[in-house]
């Protein structure tokens, strides 16, 4: 429980991430600047998929990854699912207080709450889904395989963002039709990601051992993440 805890409190982090990481690529990257309706089409396509998907989907990513993905309590497949949903509900938790500030209105919050929420655990369910690929290949030693699940918990759910938010940010009549129908896609996707882990989902027999203060894999004698000595 303590875990989840961390894992939803970092999703207040990636927060943070996601405004320095924009801050930084809006000294370099034209189409990050400016409002929605003076971009063009493509540079409208870029600020959804990179400006908006990636930054965000890569924030949430890394607090899973740096927290959950090597702790000791990562012992059962259907628990990246569960670390990436946490991550994501504190950082829509914190993204839907932000947004109520700057409109003011109650109408915002709601709209939000049965499209964005849903969207965020979504995108979560396919990260998480992708990091229990990776780990099960990483057990078994298959390197390749697993750094290929793991590009992909981070791919895949910037892609889906970015189809989703580009939608919305177009401007065009057709896309918001494209949009609902997208909508509906994603949450079956999702429903059978879920399902198929969860019939698969299995006990993982660890070959190292973890820290008992920080809870990463330890090799040696102390904790490479704490310093811990390990007894």
């Amino acid at each position: 429980m303590s875990l989840l805890i961390k894992l939803f409190f970092a999703g207040f982090g990636s927060c943070i991430l996601v405004l320095v990481i924009s801050g930084i690529l809006e000294l370099f990257l034209p189409f990050m600047k400016g409002s929605l309706a003076n971009k063009s089409f493509i540079e409208t396509l870029l600020y959804a998929f990179v400006g908006v998907a990636l930054v965000e989907e890569f924030s949430k990513w890394f607090m899973t990854y740096t927290i959950g993905y090597h702790h000791r309590e990562f012992d059962e497949l259907y628990d990246g699912i569960v670390y990436a949903i946490f991550v994501s509900l504190g950082f829509a938790f914190i993204e839907n207080i932000l947004y109520v500030i700057q409109t003011a209105s109650i109408n915002t919050a709601l709209l939000r709450a049965i499209s964005a929420v849903p969207s965020h655990a979504c995108d979560a369910i396919f990260m998480g889904y992708y990091l229990s690929m990776a780990k099960q290949y990483s057990l078994k030693g298959n390197k390749d395989a697993e750094q290929k699940n793991v590009f992909y918990s981070v791919l895949i759910p910037a892609i889906l963002h970015g189809i989703y938010d580009f939608c919305l940010m177009s401007g065009y009549m057709i896309l918001v039709a494209v949009f609902l129908v997208f909508v509906i896609f994603l949450y079956i996707l999702s429903l059978k990601k879920l399902k198929a882990l969860s019939k698969n989902n299995k006990k993982i027999k660890f070959k190292n051992k973890f820290c008992q203060v920080c809870g990463k894999a330890v090799t040696g004698e102390f904790c490479s993440r704490c310093g811990t000595r390990q007894v």
